[in-house]
């Protein structure tokens, strides 16, 4: 299936910018973040929520099985216009709903100028900060996850 509607949000440039963004951030900190961008709902995802979409996608992706469940996946749905931020565990453990909010709240009024990559990259970096705070690199630290956006 070729991406159209991607494509009408970021160029390929962009894409690379934002991953190169969540590699600069994973080197701070021994979170992994991921970006998942999804053009549209599949027919027997109709009836399910966004957290639902999400969630599928956190353990399709791997975020689920890092090490000190320090993942965490930032999963847009372009048909919808709605994202959602979902953190595992080791993470909402540490970090309040609100926290993330605000985060979303910023990257939504990025969005909504139109500012796509821009919004993204807002996203990675605030969450890179995050999780920098309570979860800073290891000596024996590795990168669990890829660094590049999933596009589905």
């Amino acid at each position: 299936m070729e991406k159209q509607l991607i494509y009408h949000f970021v160029n390929d440039d962009e894409l690379l910018c934002i991953s190169n963004k969540i590699k600069e951030m994973e080197k701070t900190t021994a979170g992994e973040i991921c970006v998942s961008i999804k053009e549209k709902r599949s027919l027997l995802e109709k009836r399910k929520s966004l957290r639902e979409l999400a969630e599928k996608e956190f353990f399709k992706l791997g975020v689920a099985n890092t090490k000190d469940k320090t993942g965490i996946l930032i999963f847009l749905l372009l048909e919808d216009r709605k994202f959602y931020i979902l953190a595992d565990s080791g993470i909402n453990a540490k970090v309040q709903q609100e926290t993330w909010d605000k985060i979303k709240d910023e990257m939504q009024h990025k969005f909504s100028k139109g500012e796509f990559c821009k919004g993204l990259i807002f996203g990675v970096d605030e969450v890179g900060k995050i999780l920098n705070r309570h979860f800073p690199v290891r000596p024996n630290d590795t990168n669990e996850l890829s660094n590049k956006i999933t596009l589905d």
